[in-house]
């Protein structure tokens, strides 16, 4: 590429942001923006009602096939919308109000989950109404999640951001505290319909809550016209963002095999522990308690730093193949609470580092490559997951979905220690970090 064919986007300034690690009054500074607090409080209930949905309508696919390998086709037709057209909407989401594409989204995944419902309490669902679904909602997903990630932005300006990730990953993992707990009560209670029928509802709040915020206190960025070359021109600038590259190699890893958690979960309370759907409910609940009280600790950071990523990367997939030898309930939901911590340090992290490395003008692209990789990996890793399970059990792909993680980030380790210089510290000081990566003297 010669430099005129470049991206015109210039370096991404320094940014004004806290330094050092913030006064506990600070922990959730961002909560002080009136708009931002208010977008929060109903996103507590919007999460919960996404969490049941998602909790809800595996153990459906279960229930109808008896198929774990269907659970994780159920999650394949879900994310493959974001694997395929996720870039375009990484441009929709440069070019028009974030605030009026949510309004949309919101608006239509509330009308596909009241037609399960629907179809849910009416007796007469199939699976295949469920895939339909699913691939559905995936497509609203592909404008969704990127105009999420960069709404944040808009909410509360440069200074709060990293804060206001880690509390958008709090309240995430708190809906997911709340929503499997519920979807196992209202499963083993009343059945799938009406968990369904709350997340309908839940989206209705989202669309009021956008509609009464303040626009005149909106940090927008100006949109992006159209031009030729806009999707090239997202994926050259990650290319040549070191930081942002090798944070999605990560996350790539990660969401194709660790991120396939519930499809593994399904078998584990169906096969190996006999528990049910309820179950089912409290082994999600678990990973959402360790994620929460991870998204609390990221609130606490100093600093995000491409380590980070690959460090937390590890020890997840470290924990997760600790979880496939665990020999009871008890041990085997502790794990899951670690595990839930580290996969919302690793997440947190990589979220951070990627938003606060790019430019406004080509956020949402940058972030769409990220919610490619983040949620289109797992239409990939869900099948190869769902079959790995039902053909050698739970247990091998409970090890799968830990080793391969592992040892990528001790090769992305290696690699850039290479290229950087770095070796490893061990101290035994209480004062510093037990391992530490360094640059060499």
């Amino acid at each position: 590429m010669s430099a005129a064919e470049s991206p015109t986007f210039p370096p991404t300034g320094p940014m004004p942001i806290a330094q050092g690690r913030a006064p506990w009054s600070d922990t959730l500074s961002s909560l002080r923006v009136p708009n931002f607090r208010l977008f929060t409080l109903s996103n507590v209930v919007a999460m919960a009602g996404t969490w049941m949905q998602r909790i809800t309508q595996d153990w459906l696919v279960l229930e109808l096939t008896g198929s774990v390998a269907a659970v994780g086709i159920t999650v394949a037709l879900q994310f493959t919308p974001m694997l395929v057209f996720g870039l375009w909407g990484g441009v929709i989401v440069d070019r028009y109000s974030k605030r009026m594409l949510l309004m949309v989204t919101q608006g239509a995944t509330g009308l596909l989950s009241a037609v399960l419902a629907v179809l849910a309490l009416t007796g007469v669902i199939q699976a295949w109404h469920v895939f339909l679904i699913a691939f559905l909602v995936g497509m609203v997903t592909v404008v969704d999640n990127p105009t999420r990630q960069v709404f944040v932005n808009e909410l509360v300006g440069p200074k709060h951001l990293r804060n206001a990730i880690s509390v958008n990953s709090s309240v995430f993992q708190l809906g997911g505290l709340i929503g499997p707990a519920l979807a196992g009560v209202l499963l083993v209670a009343v059945g799938a319909g009406w968990a369904f029928a709350i997340n309908a509802a839940t989206c209705v709040v989202t669309v009021v809550t956008l509609s009464r915020l303040k626009t005149s206190a909106l940090v927008r960025s100006a949109p992006t016209p159209r031009a030729k070359g806009q999707l090239r021109e997202g994926l050259v600038y990650v290319f040549q963002k070191p930081a942002i590259l090798w944070t999605i190699v990560m996350v790539c890893v990660l969401s194709t095999f660790a991120l396939t958690m519930p499809v593994i979960l399904t078998s584990y309370a169906n096969d190996v522990f006999d528990v049910g759907a309820a179950g089912y409910g409290i082994f999600n609940t678990l990973v959402a308690i360790g994620a929460l009280s991870g998204a609390i600790a990221s609130t606490r950071r100093a600093s995000v730093r491409l380590r980070t990523v690959i460090v937390a990367g590890g020890a997840w997939g470290l924990l997760q193949l600790a979880a496939a030898i665990m020999p009871s309930e008890l041990t085997f939901g502790i794990l899951l609470i670690s595990i839930g911590v580290a996969d919302l340090l690793c997440i947190t992290a990589a979220n951070s580092l990627i938003q606060m490395s790019s430019n406004m003008g080509i956020r949402g692209r940058v972030m769409s490559v990220y919610v490619i990789v983040l949620l289109g990996s797992q239409a990939v890793g869900g099948p190869i997951m769902g079959w790995l399970v039902e053909h050698y059990g739970p247990h091998f792909g409970m090890a799968v979905s830990g080793v391969i993680p592992l040892l990528a980030a001790i090769a992305i380790g290696v690699h850039l220690a290479r290229r950087g210089h770095l070796s490893l510290r061990v101290s035994l000081r209480r004062s510093s970090p037990f391992v530490a990566i360094v640059g060499r003297a």
